[in-house]
């Protein structure tokens, strides 16, 4: 089944700073209604002590976000922690910094992710790269993002649009879910607002000024599996904000089995 809600819990982290903490929100989460979530680092409890409490509250890991220098120093490691989550999709948050620059720095990049990715593949898990605005900056003409893809192999390296990100990048969420079909099996969800005096924030998802049906439906058109609710940043109470975003989402008609 394709387009399940989830959440990346780097939304909530103002809440899971120390174990009991982490213990009480994933509680709220699932009270909420979601099934699925992102995880972003489990240092505070460990990775076998994360799986108990997700089990505990009936949640699965679906992808996480974890370090590069990691999957390039110790993947062994990396790919054990996942097997322990039960997890698939490893995942970086970001390029390195160095990478960034030039057309050059994405293309040997990619080279990098694509020897990670294939190491993964062989331990059944797909390795995941989440945009920014970053990507979209052009090098003759071409994309970063497009660089990346077109230097690595799909069956290695994989996407996971962050469909604020390509907007605020000036790019096309749907054109690129479409695009990049082949190898995009996780879409980050937030939405963007818009202040009197011009400034973009983030919004609960459906609460801003993104085309969410015409995202849905390339989603679904393409077989996205995970919807995932990202909010880098909530007005007020994240727990708030993450309930708002999974009930409009659930008005939209995505499933959160």
């Amino acid at each position: 089944m394709s387009c399940r809600i989830a959440l990346q819990l780097y939304t909530v982290r103002d809440h899971m700073q120390t174990a009991e903490d982490i213990a009480k929100t994933l509680e709220t989460v699932a009270k909420i209604g979601y099934k699925y979530v992102e995880v972003c680092g489990w240092g505070v409890t460990g990775v076998a002590e994360m799986k108990k409490l997700l089990d505990a509250n009936g949640l699965t890991a679906c992808s996480t976000h974890c370090s590069f220098a990691d999957m390039q120093s110790d993947l062994a490691q990396v790919i054990a922690d996942h097997e322990t989550l039960g997890c698939k999709f490893p995942g970086i948050g970001g390029m390195p910094g160095e990478y960034r620059s030039s057309g050059e720095g994405f293309a040997t990049f990619a080279k990098l992710a694509n020897e990670v990715g294939e190491k993964l593949a062989a331990a059944g898990m797909s390795f995941c790269y989440h945009n920014h605005s970053f990507e979209l900056a052009k090098f003759d003409g071409k994309t970063g993002l497009d660089i990346l893809c077109e230097n690595s192999d799909p069956r290695y390296v994989h996407n996971e649009l962050d469909v604020y990100w390509v907007q605020h990048g000036g790019g096309s969420p749907v054109a690129y879910i479409t695009k990049l079909a082949d190898r995009t099996p996780l879409v980050h969800f937030k939405d963007m607002g818009i202040s009197p005096d011009m400034k973009q924030f983030f919004a609960e998802v459906g609460e801003g000024n993104l085309d969410w049906p015409s995202i849905i439906a390339a989603c679904r058109a393409h077989d996205v599996q995970y919807c995932i609710v990202e909010q880098d940043v909530c007005p007020g109470d994240s727990l708030d904000s993450v309930k708002i975003s999974f009930d409009n989402m659930k008005a939209m008609g995505l499933s959160a089995q």
